[in-house]
């Protein structure tokens, strides 16, 4: 039982830096692809609900530590704007696992103002998503699992 559990959590921490750590993870550790999805997804969300509600204090704190002051128009923020404009909080949300990481995704749409419940509910249905297809890709397919070894 405690060994399950820890396995569970390996999974689900190593999704909420990056998400394909976690289905990565759940390979190495033998989980089913189901168990895997499951664990990834509510690692991303830990992530999203952590980033969510510290949002404005990780922003303000690293304008406060910042000795330079930022690029205006970089090459991720002109991306993340872009994306903003097409898209909204969906596609913010939708490219939050592959491009953004369970970090910056949540930060960048308390940046653009949208109110928690729209992160909370877009990035659930996304890190479900993801979470079932990566994993079942990552378990299905055999050359990845040689990869890993």
């Amino acid at each position: 039982m405690k060994s399950e559990f820890l396995k569970y959590f390996s999974v689900a921490m190593a999704s909420t830096l990056k998400f394909f750590g976690g289905p990565i993870t759940g390979v190495i550790l033998k989980l089913t692809w189901m168990e895997t999805a499951i664990c990834s997804a509510i690692g991303m969300m830990f992530s999203v609900l952590l980033f969510t509600y510290a949002g404005k204090g990780v922003q303000a704190l690293v304008k406060k530590y910042r000795k330079a002051p930022p690029k205006k128009f970089s090459k991720t923020n002109r991306m993340a704007v872009n994306i903003w404009k097409k898209f909204g909080i969906i596609g913010i949300a939708f490219l939050t696992p592959p491009l953004f990481t369970p970090i910056f995704g949540p930060l960048l749409a308390v940046a653009f103002r949208v109110p928690r419940s729209a992160i909370f509910l877009w990035m659930s249905i996304s890190a479900i998503l993801w979470g079932l297809g990566v994993s079942y890709l990552a378990h299905k397919m055999t050359f990845i699992q040689e990869w890993i070894k």
